[in-house]
């Protein structure tokens, strides 16, 4: 079976990487080309436009950042639309969507998809680059009963597991953009935790071994307090990408007639701190960072979390 991968950042490249261990004949592409070398050298096709993957490939993938890079690529620039993938796929090729996207543009590329006689799979993923790097990534599909059939052998390299949820696309990225909104809430919370705990004098490593330990259990928790507690050379996810799902999500809501509180407030102070610089720094780093410089205002004296 012949796969075209599209997108090749700090997510995609792994992944693609998995691919190509199990043995999948791959051609790949990525806006930036340097990325795509990568894998040239690993003996990976290289093509040069979108339109050109969809000619040589029986399944696509692709893991942009959003909304408008989709558009781009799926659709192809306005000045030179034949470039687009989908004009290029053929009648009952699959098109398998990783990235987190807006529930909106997920039903949009449901009817593209269905107008062209191609197969469609939702399949955006839970996980940091360092996931998927291990292919432990936790990927949530729907689409139609024959198209996940044909998806989840390929999806199978990338992930620790796979939750199908239903035969809308939509579904599962609004699903992804629920479970984004859980870790944010989780994340800003642990922080303004940490910060109390400070303020008690209470090593905030003591706090978060004591109350996991006591509570939670979760792996997960502690994952994210560490990067919290010592931050990364590189951004995990940066605040703007954050911000980004926040705000699809709250769009999702909204359609629906439903209003999110907690969302919108974590949206509002998620605008205050990209306005302050932060929106390139890892996202969990950053939410611990606002909540000691809203400590620092109010008391004027707080620990700083360590710089990278």
């Amino acid at each position: 079976m012949r796969i075209g991968f599209l997108g090749l950042g700090k997510m995609g490249l792994p992944m693609a990487r998995h691919l190509l261990a199990a043995r999948y004949d791959l051609t790949v592409w990525n806006r930036t080309r340097e990325r795509s070398e990568v894998l040239a050298r690993e003996g990976v096709q290289v093509a040069s436009t979108p339109a050109d993957v969809a000619r040589t490939s029986d399944v696509v993938m692709t893991m942009l950042f959003d909304d408008a890079a989709h558009e781009d690529v799926l659709f192809g620039p306005r000045d030179l639309p034949v470039n687009g993938l989908l004009g290029a796929l053929r009648p009952g090729a699959l098109h398998i969507s990783l990235s987190t996207i807006s529930v909106a543009f997920s039903e949009r590329l449901t009817r593209e998809h269905a107008r062209r006689g191609q197969s469609f799979v939702a399949a955006p993923v839970f996980g940091r680059p360092n996931m998927a790097e291990q292919g432990k990534l936790w990927i949530v599909m729907a689409g139609t009963d024959e198209a996940v059939h044909e998806a989840r052998p390929l999806l199978e390299p990338l992930s620790r597991g796979i939750s199908v949820i239903g035969k809308e696309p939509r579904q599962a990225h609004a699903l992804k953009l629920g479970g984004n909104f859980l870790i944010n809430t989780m994340i800003h919370s642990l922080g303004e935790a940490f910060v109390f705990a400070a303020s008690q004098g209470i090593e905030p490593e003591v706090f978060m071994d004591t109350v996991n330990n006591a509570l939670f259990q979760s792996p997960f928790y502690a994952a994210y307090a560490k990067v919290m507690l010592d931050p990364p050379r590189e951004a995990g996810a940066t605040l703007d990408l954050v911000f980004k799902d926040l705000h699809l999500l709250l769009d999702a809501a909204g359609s629906s007639g439903v209003r999110l509180s907690l969302a919108e407030e974590l949206a509002n102070a998620f605008d205050q701190a990209r306005m302050q610089g932060l929106g390139n720094e890892d996202g969990a780093v950053a939410q611990y960072r606002m909540a000691q410089q809203r400590s620092t205002r109010q008391n004027g004296s707080q620990k700083v979390v360590k710089q990278a």
